[in-house]
């Protein structure tokens, strides 16, 4: 007896698929899209969470990284601790906004600055949960209310470095979408742009009915207005601050 699985072994999936174990989808530039749809994962709330750490050659100097060894040679042989971001290794604040365009043409942003935290149980049915400034282990969190999928035609999710803190190549940035049902899906920002200041993460398009994401990881030098530029979004911008903590 022939299996389907032989009968459609050929074919290329349109995403990387986790195992049992990790039941996670990971969206790379080879397989960039998944729809949430035919996941089953298309109602309830969306939650996307950005987190990140430092780099451990920024967190420690190489110069005083090989001064250890010397005193130290037995170190060598120690695995290397890679410390979490926090306040006290460096002041990194990245944020995490979305660009969204609802199918009665209103358009606006959900994002820390401007404290544009949205709303989840009405227009635009994306919140802000908060603005983590000092990299909790949490980092920070949007939610989208997938049960009013058919008001939604498009959002883009991007982050941006606020302020005076490394670029995004002193980063490991990570982006994970927890759905209500079916598996997770991860990104990576691991695309090093040096001095780039912002980077659209992924898109979610209303196509036909079907919520497709697709993973985007585009770096530019600017903020929200060259995402605008970029995707065609056609908002006005003016410059933004954060009040002092």
């Amino acid at each position: 007896m022939v299996s389907w699985d032989n009968l459609w072994r050929g074919r290329t999936s349109q995403f990387d698929s986790g195992n049992a174990a990790t039941n996670s989808i990971s969206l790379t530039r080879r397989r960039p899209s998944v729809s949430l749809t035919k996941q089953g994962a298309a109602t309830g709330n969306l939650r996307v969470n950005l987190s990140w750490r430092m780099r451990t050659s920024d967190i420690e100097g190489r110069s005083r990284q090989s001064g250890r060894l010397l005193r130290h040679p037995l170190k060598l042989f120690q695995p290397e601790v890679v410390q979490a971001h926090t306040q006290g290794v460096v002041n990194v604040d990245l944020d995490l906004g979305c660009l969204y365009e609802l199918e009665d043409g209103s358009k606006g942003v959900v994002q820390p600055l401007g404290s544009f935290f949205g709303a989840i149980n009405e227009p635009p049915f994306v919140k802000l949960s908060g603005d983590d400034r000092f990299g909790s282990p949490s980092g920070e969190t949007i939610y989208v209310n997938l049960d009013h999928r058919e008001s939604i035609k498009r959002l883009l999710f991007f982050a941006y470095i606020y302020d005076q803190t490394p670029a995004f190549d002193r980063t490991h940035a990570h982006v994970t979408l927890y759905p209500s049902n079916g598996p997770r899906v991860e990104i990576e920002l691991d695309e090093r742009a040096p001095q780039a200041r912002s980077c659209a993460i992924f898109s979610m398009e209303n196509v036909k009915g079907e919520l497709i994401v697709r993973r985007e990881v585009k770096f530019v030098y600017g903020f929200q207005a060259e995402l605008d530029r970029l995707y065609g979004w056609g908002l006005q911008w003016g410059r933004g601050y954060k009040n002092r903590v």
